[in-house]
């Protein structure tokens, strides 16, 4: 569990889809400031950091590859079905 990978998956999905972190966060359903946050070097709670990776599991646009350095977490079982 790095928070350097959630900072790294947020801003290349805002880049993607030509948005910023707040809006991000937004559509993830964490605090505003999470993603600007961990940019700066600051940590998030084990919870949040969970509940993004997952969102971001499970909504990473096809067309963007998914980076081969952070491990991607396996889809859930109502989803793999």
């Amino acid at each position: 569990m790095e928070p350097k990978h959630l900072s790294e998956l947020a801003g290349l999905y805002a880049d993607h889809i030509g948005r910023g972190l707040f809006t991000v966060a937004a559509r993830v359903g964490v605090h505003s400031r999470t993603f600007t946050q961990l940019r700066d070097g600051k940590g998030c709670h084990v919870g949040t950091y969970h509940q993004a990776l997952t969102w971001f599991a499970a909504n990473w646009p096809t067309d963007l590859e998914w980076p081969r350095h952070i491990p991607r977490p396996p889809k859930a079982k109502k989803e793999a079905a």
